[in-house]
């Protein structure tokens, strides 16, 4: 790689995505923005990621090619990118997403020129394994607005997290916690940025979010594509499974207990009272925060239910085990006395 200092780092982290991964980086080589550096990790993948982006890693000077020794969780492996990064801005880029070719250029022009603007992106739709066109996604987010409590009701409404995947100033990711392993955590960090600073959305369909089985919200989210502009309101049904979510943002919690709801509702209490809010605007925001989880309490008692549930089958089978091995031994007996 170059010693030049790129003004844009790409963070891709991807797991087994061979079947698109070369169109994500295709799409991100061809580019109008150059002054960039790719930097991919893999998180140990089983299939043909590895040889893939070590074959582009040797044709372009600004990839880095980067693997895990075991898999690290996808939170893991998406901050493990940024920390690599060295450049100014900063983007996330999906394994299996594609970009216009001046998707970049047209979000750095929009960040040099606003310093309140600390993440760009750019309209969004939805493209299928082979690439064509299913439907727009048109929920509208008013982030780009002037007082902070306003951004974080925004960014509490049910929204795919797209933003993310925009360009971002380092120095404002920087500022914030590092992704989470819990259910939301892309949800709650742009949540965290967005009260740091305001959000620009290009009024241009640049970014093309492939809609796939092997997808986490496929696997978690099944109902997403109904949840595509503003006029539609999600109901109960619709929420993803945050129990599956937790475990993928972070694979070290598979088995364990987890109130993954009240874990969502904490970050949202701590993102308010660990920003730099006037009291006035931590009121309006617990506030937000309180109209938007009204009629979502019983998800809660649904955690604690979930939780006595695994608690009492661990509890359960010990005294089962211990009459099995008592019944064994007796029959042991008998047999040793009858022989």
């Amino acid at each position: 790689m170059s010693s030049h200092q790129p003004r844009l780092s790409i963070g891709l982290p991807v797991y087994n995505g061979e079947k698109f991964i070369k169109e994500a980086i295709d799409s991100l080589l061809a580019q109008t923005f150059e002054d960039f550096e790719l930097i991919i990790s893999d998180n140990a993948s089983t299939d043909k990621t590895e040889e893939i982006c070590r074959a582009y890693a040797e044709q372009d000077q600004r990839i880095c090619y980067y693997r895990n020794d075991k898999n690290i969780g996808c939170a893991g492996n998406f901050n493990r990118v940024f920390k690599l990064s060295s450049g100014e801005y900063f983007k996330w880029a999906a394994y299996d997403d594609l970009h216009s070719p001046d998707f970049i250029k047209k979000c750095v022009q929009v960040l040099d020129q606003d310093p309140s603007i600390i993440l760009c992106h750019s309209q969004t739709y939805f493209i299928d394994e082979q690439g064509n066109f299913l439907q727009n996604y048109d929920i509208k987010l008013k982030a780009d607005a002037l007082k902070r409590h306003e951004r974080f009701h925004e960014l509490l409404t049910k929204h795919l997290c797209y933003p993310c995947y925009g360009v971002i100033r380092a120095s404002a990711l920087r500022m914030i916690p590092p992704m989470g392993g819990y259910g939301n955590a892309d949800g709650i960090l742009l949540l965290r940025l967005g009260i740091l600073g305001r959000f620009y959305e290009i009024p241009e369909y640049l970014f093309f979010a492939r809609s796939h089985p092997q997808q986490s919200m496929s696997m978690f989210f099944p109902n997403y594509l109904l949840l595509t502009n503003n006029n539609q309101k999600p109901s109960l049904s619709m929420l993803p499974d945050f129990y599956g979510y937790a475990v993928w943002f972070d694979s070290a919690k598979k088995g364990q207990i987890l109130l993954p709801h009240w874990r969502i509702i904490w970050e949202y209490v701590l993102s308010i009272w660990r920003s730099p809010l006037s009291l006035y605007e931590r009121l309006c925001c617990h506030r937000s925060l309180q109209q938007q989880l009204k009629g979502t309490e019983h998800l809660l008692l649904k955690d604690l239910l979930r939780v006595l549930q695994v608690l009492w089958k661990s509890w359960q089978p010990a005294p089962i085990k211990k009459q099995q091995a008592t019944l064994g031994t007796n029959r042991f007996r008998k047999k040793s006395w009858h022989s």
